[in-house]
């Protein structure tokens, strides 16, 4: 485990060297911790309850002290399931706990849990922090953590007072017995209560919602203050004894392998280098220093062998390009495996009054996070590997180094630093990761090693968003409602790519095509399955990201042929719950009207309509936009949403402001472009 320690001025502003203090350094020296040094790593507490240890292990999320640990100042130490990558889920945790913990929230310092079963508390028994599954998989084993939490300390003031269980309740940090009008802080009971036993799990009861005191309040966010502080740690940050830095330099396509070097021998000799290597697809400059590091590897002159495709490796050829396969995807004619099909859709279509036909493509997108990609590897005396890597899924990676490495898996010590973004960036991707190059190097070098990714080698790797093309039919009967509708998309989905294999449909893939809440009796729901070179990655909200918006674009051309309302068209589906937000998106816009209409500035606007369901949440939203210069411009946006239970409401709202920039950026804005072989945007 890496201690907190401070470094002294000299070594944070070395003498006799250009110095460069970035806003971010600057701001950590400011806040008394300097860059980098800070960097807390967890292993089960110490203080495991003696009971507790000896007895058969625990179910996930029953083994309280592996959440808890309650110190003398009262403050509370949760180890959260899931990572904080600014989606708000330790201040929900938090609320969560302490709701039945009867603790305030803002008196816990949450942390990133690390690898344990003990940590698998999802409901489907594993852990990932995505898909919007953190809070609602785990919602009523991280209640019972708080509950027994709670129970354990009124036992051992029970024990401590000689008095019944019953006659005790808790107010926020305090066991109370009223009766005697005595009452013990939970630092003070706690060391006692960690001896105690668990009860039967059947005996602890939780709170009727009526008794919320924090669960379903606006609390502010428990990471907040740190992260506008610059005290947050991030994985760039890491920093550990003796350690050695490196840089990266990728193949210009992936695929590709280190030929020969021309100008290493010079390289070797530049400041600060401490070594260079061959990685691969990649070549490496390890330094005492970054920026060293950095411009060393930048300096060398690769020359790339191409061993052209293989079944059992990535590889992007020399003459690929976006466009053209935009167009392959468009001509695709492999076979359609269906998802959904119901009724006859061909004898639907046959008979229609009328047929609506569009396609759609998706463009491929970067992550984009602002966080640079990195990771630190330090192989221990006692034969431990330890490991700072960013990730949404700690078991996940360490068994992917056990099987890197050969180690055991209990060997392999995961730090799980806070993300600065992610959005399904920190799942494991092959000729994405930046870990089994640490590894590789700290094992060549013989000490610990970070490796950074530079901005423009994230955009180079990163895995992206799919690729689509889906084409829609559609057949309106003589009044122009629609009584059939088939979509088939010409794509691969994150899952088969990760995967480097197809057994069967991918659902990501169709996500927002298919499971629709739109009653039409005949519907064909279907993919083509086209390989794509370049690896994909889970994007946020997956699928849904770009089939939603193609299946609300063609209800509004179904809606236009057929000379009906969008907003109308839509209320015709049977999902109450649907319904009533889009009613309420109508009714936050001031009333819905389709336009075109003249705004009171003069301009011409149209509003749009639009339904989506994903993750659990459902969501109705009205855009009003309007063309200037050929440019669309978004004046505003509507939005109502169904999340089911709300632990903090400010956090949703949040969250629903950053996926509306996120969308509108997205359509707008956004597009990683392929020509020859190369992504041509490296930042």
């Amino acid at each position: 485990m890496n201690q907190p320690r401070d470094l002294p001025l000299h070594e944070l502003l070395p003498e006799g060297e250009p110095v460069n203090v970035s806003r971010r350094r600057f701001l950590l020296t400011s806040a008394g911790t300097a860059a980098g040094s800070l960097v807390v790593g967890f292993t089960l507490p110490a203080g495991n309850a003696r009971a507790q240890a000896n007895a058969a292990p625990a179910a996930p999320g029953t083994r309280v002290p592996a959440f808890l640990e309650i110190r003398p100042d009262n403050s509370i130490h949760l180890q959260s399931p899931f990572v904080e990558g600014g989606q708000g889920i330790f201040t929900a945790m938090a609320q969560i706990v302490g709701e039945e913990l009867d603790a305030d929230p803002a008196r816990f310092v949450v942390h990133n849990a690390p690898a344990n079963d003990q940590y698998k508390v999802m409901d489907i028994g594993i852990r990932i922090t995505g898909g919007s599954m953190s809070v609602r998989t785990s919602y009523p084993t991280m209640r019972r953590v708080g509950a027994l939490a709670r129970h354990l300390l009124m036992q051992a003031a029970a024990n401590q007072w000689q008095v019944p269980l019953e006659s005790l309740t808790t107010e926020p940090g305090r066991v109370v017995h009223a009766a005697s009008g005595r009452s013990i802080s939970y630092g003070e009971l706690a060391p006692k209560a960690l001896d105690l036993p668990n009860p039967p799990l059947e005996t602890i009861r939780l709170k009727d919602d009526s008794q919320f005191r924090w669960i379903g309040k606006p609390l502010a966010r428990l990471d907040v203050l740190d992260k506008s502080t610059g005290r947050a740690q991030y994985g760039i940050d890491t920093q550990v004894e003796n350690m050695l830095q490196a840089a990266v330099q990728h193949a210009p396509r992936l695929g590709l392998d280190v030929g020969s070097i021309r100008n290493e021998a010079e390289v070797r000799k530049m400041s600060g280098v401490h070594s260079v290597h061959r990685l691969p697809g990649a070549v490496a400059v390890v330094a005492e220093r970054w920026w060293n590091a950095k411009r060393a590897v930048e300096a060398l002159q690769v020359d790339w062998s191409d061993p052209g495709p293989a079944p059992d490796r990535r590889y992007v050829p020399a003459d690929f390009s976006t466009e053209a396969f935009a167009d392959q995807l468009a001509r695709s004619t492999a076979t359609v495996d269906e998802s959904e099909n119901e009724g006859d859709v061909a004898k639907a279509l046959a008979s229609a009054k009328t047929v609506v036909q569009a396609s759609y493509r998706s463009q491929y997108l970067n992550h984009a996070q602002l966080e640079p990609p990195s990771a630190t590897a330090r192989f221990n005396a006692d034969g431990t590997l330890e490991m700072w890597i960013p990730n949404q899924a700690p078991e996940m990676f360490q068994g992917a180094i056990a099987k890197q490495t050969g180690l055991a898996p209990e060997k392999i010590i995961i730090h799980s630093p806070l993300l600065g973004g992610f959005f399904g960036r920190h799942f494991l991707y092959e000729t994405a990761m930046v870990f089994p190059q640490a590894i590789q190097l700290a094992k060549a070098v013989g000490r610990p090693v970070k490796v950074i990714w530079s901005r423009e080698e994230e955009f180079a790797r990163d895995t992206m968003r799919p690729m689509a093309v889906v084409q829609f039919r559609a057949g309106l009967d003589d009044k122009g409602f629609p009584i059939a509708i088939e979509a088939i998309s010409a794509t691969e989905g994150p899952t088969e790519s990760i995967a480097n294999k197809r057994n069967k449909i991918d659902p990501t893939a169709l996500e927002g095509l298919a499971g629709k809440s739109y009653q039409f009796a005949h519907k064909r729901i279907g993919q083509r399955f086209v390989k794509n070179p370049p690896i994909l990655g889970y994007w946020r909200s997956v699928g849904n990201s770009m089939n939603d918006f193609f299946y609300e674009a063609f209800l509004d051309e179904i809606a236009d042929k057929g000379g009906q309302d969008p907003y109308e068209l839509r209320l015709l589906q049977g999902n109450e719950r649907l319904t009533t937000l889009l009613r309420a998106a109508a009714d936050l816009s001031g009333g819905w009207k389709r336009g075109p209409f003249t705004a009171p500035d003069g301009t011409r606007r149209a509003r749009g309509i639009a339904m989506a369901k994903a993750f659990g949440t459902e969501t109705a939203a009205i855009a009003e936009v309007s063309i200037e210069n050929g440019q669309v411009r978004v004046h505003d946006i509507w939005e109502a949403i169904d999340p089911g239970r709300i632990v903090n409401p400010a956090i949703v709202e949040a969250q629903v402001n950053g996926a509306v920039t996120l969308g509108l950026s997205q359509v707008l804005l956004e597009e990683v472009v392929y020509k020859e072989g190369a992504r041509v945007a490296r930042n």
